[in-house]
């Protein structure tokens, strides 16, 4: 501290205060002349009974005159010797506080320092982070783990949870291992920054000769958690570089950034590899959950005690699997038709106890339906045992009625047909071919040669599921390729109808992606972005969705990320910030093509440039600063490099259409820079409707102005 006040009470501070004053004023008796205090003008006199004075030289405040009239030399600080007055505050010899004195105060009681202990914060959240740990390890659930950490505050102290979660892994099974990659690829960017990441795994690294004392195979294990974290993409290659770098050569870190380079990250399919050396789950795998489900049935068959096998069903904690026990009792039926009672009345009180939900129950029967074709080849009455058990399911209310086709005959079931069937599997190729190729054109022309926009909804589907199992450059392409297909092909409501579908099998996706809500939510968000749906939609898909649909969460996450500060910015980068030129540096790029043509360029070559951008869903952003630069230059030379793009098919009429949309919304700003900027969008407008540049809905905008 920086005095020790602190420490006294406001009645001691003010005696303290006053005995100060005192000090000063009584260096000499009351009735001694001032005149004998001063040094500078008289020596001090010696005592009669000749001799030196014994005084002579002494600092005046050392001299004091006693009562009788006799100078004395007293003690310093004012303590005193015979005929003093003693040491100011001096509680020794015979003064007391007497507590039973009615005078007595309290404040006048000695006072005493008391030391305290200092708290280190960094030690108060080693300690917390301890039993955040511990308590994840024990129930795997990561949205409380990250929720802890959050409450805990500290984020400067991040870097030290990794380091410490880590290290508590390195000890334990594989399954603590895999939970704890898990756990810090979900934290990533959304609690934790990159940058806490670089810093906790270097921290590690360096510890590594410490580690390596007490973990007998430390090096390995920290490089394969490097490795899985750049797999996992929370770390960048180039990290292993740096830290190389930074690292001296004769090290355990150094041996560990080696390893993780040579034996894991250059090995051939190092990634599938890298995540699956620790079992690829932090919870039962998806076979192993078939597999239990199969052995229940098996003895439920065996055994007929439905209050055990609903017991069974409910211990495997697998409540979102539920549809593969309704799946597989409905085969066990129809290939042993002595169980079929019995696995009717199975999933009829499975569902009656509210173990198996409706949806679950439902899911079940739809994915038998679908398969029912394959199922015909092992049982040929497979489809009419099916039809026979959908009446008597609806009949006794454990089904329900919504699954029935309402257009087809005695409840005919709603099976996929070829056609769909076949649209998936060219939508599978042409979507794999665009994210090898990059090439948005060549995707918009495969779908159109597949003419069938009917399923535009199963292709989103498609595209965002498939994105989703890749890496960000993936989900980047795949966002800007919804923005370029909702400019030329796709509706609204297609967008729509594909992100329900893809919320809908949400639960189910989930059980091969990891953070499938997460990223699903980050496709919403991004989409409303970019403009393919506007917020009000996240509210009709919302709406939508199936009660108690894990969906709607998802929705929710996606308000949140909308609403958050800065939120345009952020999403635009979420997945790495594009797939070719960021969103600025297109908008530089058109600006300085455009501004080369107004000065002199010629128009196939400024066409030429427009192409090598490779941003064709971006072309509008084209028509519009050229028709910026024609009112602000008053030169109408930009509509021949327009009409040059039109006519070989490098403007689309939706990207020119989408242009003059943005002109027209924005014509009142534009208006405080160029007064007649209302004037010249109507000739721009009269001049593209002419050349055959904009959509016929356009009239009814350009009207307006």
């Amino acid at each position: 501290m920086a005095s020790g006040e602190g420490f006294l009470t406001d009645g001691q501070r003010e005696i303290l205060k006053i005995a100060s004053q005192n000090a000063e004023n009584l260096s000499s008796s009351p009735k001694s002349p001032s005149s004998l205090l001063s040094s500078e003008h008289h020596h001090v006199k010696a005592p009669a009974g000749g001799g030196k004075a014994q005084t002579a030289g002494i600092a005046v405040r050392h001299v004091r005159r006693s009562h009788s009239g006799k100078l004395v030399r007293v003690k310093k600080d004012g303590a005193g010797g015979k005929g003093t007055w003693g040491k100011l505050l001096d509680t020794e010899g015979e003064a007391h506080l007497d507590r039973n004195d009615p005078n007595y105060d309290s404040g006048e009681e000695p006072y005493q320092l008391v030391g305290s202990t200092v708290m280190d914060p960094l030690d108060d959240f080693k300690k917390a982070v301890v039993s955040i740990i511990e308590e994840y390890f024990s129930t795997g659930d990561v949205d409380v783990a990250a929720s802890d950490l959050k409450e805990l505050g500290s984020s400067e102290y991040y870097p030290y949870f990794i380091k410490r979660l880590v290290s508590v892994a390195m000890d334990r099974h594989d399954k603590e291992k895999e939970m704890a990659s898990v756990l810090l690829s979900a934290l990533y960017a959304d609690v934790i920054s990159p940058a806490q990441i670089r810093d906790g795994f270097f921290m590690l690294i360096e510890s590594a000769d410490d580690l390596a004392v007490d973990i007998l195979d430390a090096v390995d294990i920290l490089a394969l958690f490097l490795a899985r974290a750049v797999v996992d993409d929370i770390l960048p290659p180039a990290f292993l570089a740096r830290a190389r770098k930074a690292l001296p050569e004769p090290s355990k870190g150094a041996l560990v950034v080696q390893t993780a380079e040579k034996s894991y990250l250059s090995a051939p399919h190092h990634a599938e590899l890298v995540e699956r050396r620790w079992g690829g789950s932090t919870h039962i795998t998806v076979e192993e959950v078939k597999k239990k489900i199969a052995d229940l049935l098996r003895e439920y068959v065996e055994s007929g005690d439905t209050f055990e096998a609903c017991r069974c069903i409910r211990e495997l904690g697998v409540s979102f699997f539920h549809h593969e026990v309704v799946k597989r009792a409905l085969v066990l039926a129809m290939e042993n038709r002595s169980a079929e009672p019995l696995m009717l009345k199975l999933l009829k009180e499975a569902a009656e106890e509210g173990l198996i939900s409706s949806s679950q129950m439902v899911k079940g029967f739809s994915r038998l339906a679908e398969g029912l074709d394959d199922l015909a080849l092992d049982i040929p009455s497979a489809k009419a045992l099916f039809l026979s058990f959908v009446p008597k399911a609806i009949s006794e209310g454990w089904l329900d009625a919504s699954f029935v086709n309402p257009n087809g005959d005695n409840g005919e079931i709603q099976v996929e047909d070829e056609k769909m069937r076949k649209y998936k599997k060219e939508a599978v190729t042409i979507i794999h071919e665009y994210f090898l190729s990059d090439d948005i054109p060549e995707l918009i022309r495969s779908l159109e040669d597949l003419g069938a926009p009917e399923y535009n909804a199963i292709f989103l589907k498609k595209l965002i599921t498939l994105a989703m199992d890749r890496k960000n450059r993936e989900k980047e392409m795949a966002s800007v390729l919804l923005s370029a297909l909702h400019i030329e092909i796709f509706s609204t409501e297609d967008i729509v109808n594909g992100f329900v579908m893809l919320l809908e099998s949400a639960e189910d996706t989930a059980l091969d992606i990891l953070d499938a809500s997460n990223e699903l939510a980050l496709f919403l968000a991004r989409a409303v972005i970019d403009d393919v749906l506007a917020p009000l939609n996240l509210e009709e898909i919302a709406i939508r969705l199936p009660p108690k649909c894990s969906g709607t969460e998802t929705v929710r996450m996606a308000r949140t990320l909308i609403a958050a500060r800065h939120a345009g910015e952020r999403l635009l980068r979420c997945w790495g910030g594009g797939t070719g030129w960021a969103v600025e540096d297109a908008k530089d790029k058109i600006m300085k093509l455009l501004e080369e043509y107004e000065s002199g360029g010629v128009v196939s070559e400024a066409c030429q440039c427009i192409r090598d951008l490779g941003m064709p869903f971006f072309n509008h952003e084209v028509v519009k600063k050229a028709l910026v630069m024609a009112m602000e230059k008053k030169n109408d030379r930009m509509l021949d490099l327009l009409q040059e793009g039109f006519s070989e098919g490098l403007i689309t009429i939706n990207q020119m259409t989408k242009g003059f949309t943005r002109i027209k919304d924005s014509l009142d700003d534009l208006a405080l820079d160029i007064p007649n900027a209302k004037e010249k969008f109507g000739f721009y407008v009269q001049h593209a409707q002419t050349k055959g540049w904009l959509l016929p809905s356009f009239d009814s905008c350009a009207t307006e102005v």
